[in-house]
């Protein structure tokens, strides 16, 4: 019997310095009911979701950002979305900062199933910016600064009747994100961005990053034999102008839906999950053609080396 789950790619327009969580909420909960309007069994959310990409700004005294992470989740401001996807029978993915009791900073998303039921919280991996303020940019982009790396990994789940890995916004750039969530038979991977259109190092990147974004998670979709949701927050947040283009990426690499605008809108597809094995069990056999004996250099080597 085929495996069908329809998945709803939520993207956010801009989230304004000034604008609050419970209006940001409300705008969520907006979305998740269309999303149940259109019998989605999941919603995806962006990086961030709850708050603008405050990276880009820079506090000298770590404690003043404190305000933009979540201590608890659910929390008292997003229990409302937590009831109302319960009552719809709607899953969600949602991403957000977080504060551990440690005093650990991460950018976090978490997994809820349908019943409520919080199914898994991942970590990002690949933290990109800067770590020192660089006062001669047009706006920071200090993630190393206020996050750090998980060393939890990638993990994959059993939910919404197949299985469900996680990754967030620079994680779906390296090739290995992907990889070791098809290793362990991954069928989904939800992913939410933050992306803005400059890039500061390479301008001459800025044009390319439409392409960029599609040929990552395109090629990755098509090389694990998964399917791939990515969300954008987009639109124009406190003068940077950031990228939408959110959507959902087949196990063929093809991108069944996309969103038109950087507004707050919703895309939706009937995922099948059994599509996967026509890639995992033909030209993705990993069992039967990787060769990790000669992929030493992956895992035993960080930068690059030269060998004359």
């Amino acid at each position: 019997m085929t495996r069908m789950l329809t998945i709803g790619a939520a993207q956010l327009g801009p989230i304004q310095k000034n604008d609050t969580r419970e209006q940001v909420v409300q705008r969520l909960m907006a979305l998740l009911r269309q999303a149940a309007h259109h019998k989605c069994d999941l919603v995806v959310f962006p990086e961030l979701a709850l708050t603008t990409f405050f990276p880009r700004w820079f506090v000298d005294n770590m404690c003043d950002a404190d305000h933009w992470y979540e201590t608890s989740m659910p929390s008292p401001v997003t229990q409302p979305l937590f009831d109302e996807a319960k009552k719809l029978g709607v899953g969600f993915c949602l991403g957000y900062a977080e504060l551990t009791n440690d005093g650990e900073r991460f950018n976090t998303q978490i997994l809820v199933e349908r019943d409520g039921t919080v199914v898994a919280k991942y970590r990002k991996v690949h933290i990109p910016g800067h770590e020192h303020h660089e006062p001669d940019r047009p706006f920071q982009h200090a993630e190393r600064y206020y996050f750090q790396p998980s060393m939890e990994g990638f993990g994959v789940w059993k939910a919404f009747g197949g299985r469900v890995g996680m990754m967030i916004c620079n994680d779906r750039r390296w090739p290995e994100t992907y990889r070791v969530m098809g290793l362990q038979g991954v069928e989904v991977i939800l992913c939410g961005y933050n992306t803005p259109i400059h890039y500061v190092p390479d301008p001459s990147q800025d044009i390319l990053q439409g392409f960029h974004n599609a040929l990552v998670m395109q090629s990755g979709a098509y090389q694990n034999g998964t399917w791939v949701v990515g969300v954008a927050k987009a639109g124009v947040e406190e003068g940077v102008d950031s990228l939408g283009q959110s959507m959902i990426v087949a196990p063929s690499g093809q991108i069944v839906a996309q969103t038109l605008t950087t507004d707050d809108e919703l895309i939706v597809a009937r995922c099948d999950l059994d599509w996967c094995d026509k890639y995992k069990k033909t030209l993705f056999d990993f069992d039967r053609y990787r060769r990790p004996e000669v992929y030493g250099r992956i895992t035993s080597q960080r930068g690059v080396t030269y060998e004359d």
